[in-house]
């Protein structure tokens, strides 16, 4: 179990140090988000709060790689994530409908995703659920 949390924190502080220097120097150009999240997305950026969010997750991308203040990457982490998944489950710009149904992506971007996607679509086909019910 040690093995999996090591390649977990490792694996969380690849993911948040590259999108929070994303934010940054925007190596990963995403177009913008349409209706309301773009409204939104404009504001966060004029007002120049976005640069914040970027820095904590710099931060504590760092603080994970190198095994130094783990909790407190963890709580800086915590808030993060719960905006992430309120701006997603509230605005929708692509699709997403709820973070507590399991994997809830856009049809068209499921269809296109390879790996875990299509293993969780065989398992679920697996566990006798009907199509209808996966969704």
């Amino acid at each position: 179990m040690r093995i999996a949390s090591v390649i977990a924190r490792y694996l969380a502080g690849v993911i948040f140090l590259v999108f929070g220097l994303n934010g940054f120097l925007n190596f990963i150009p995403l177009p913008p988000p349409g209706g309301i999240a773009g409204q939104f997305m404009g504001a966060l950026y004029a007002s120049h709060y976005l640069w914040v969010i970027f820095a904590f997750q710099v931060i504590a991308g760092v603080f994970l790689l190198v095994n130094r203040y783990v909790p407190l990457a963890v709580g800086i982490l915590a808030p993060v994530l719960v905006n992430i998944l309120t701006f997603h489950a509230l605005m929708a710009p692509s699709g997403f409908r709820c973070p507590f149904r399991g994997i809830a992506m856009d049809r068209d971007v499921h269809r296109s995703a390879t790996g875990v996607f299509r293993v969780v679509s065989v398992a679920l086909s697996a566990a006798g659920l009907s199509p209808g019910e996966r969704s």
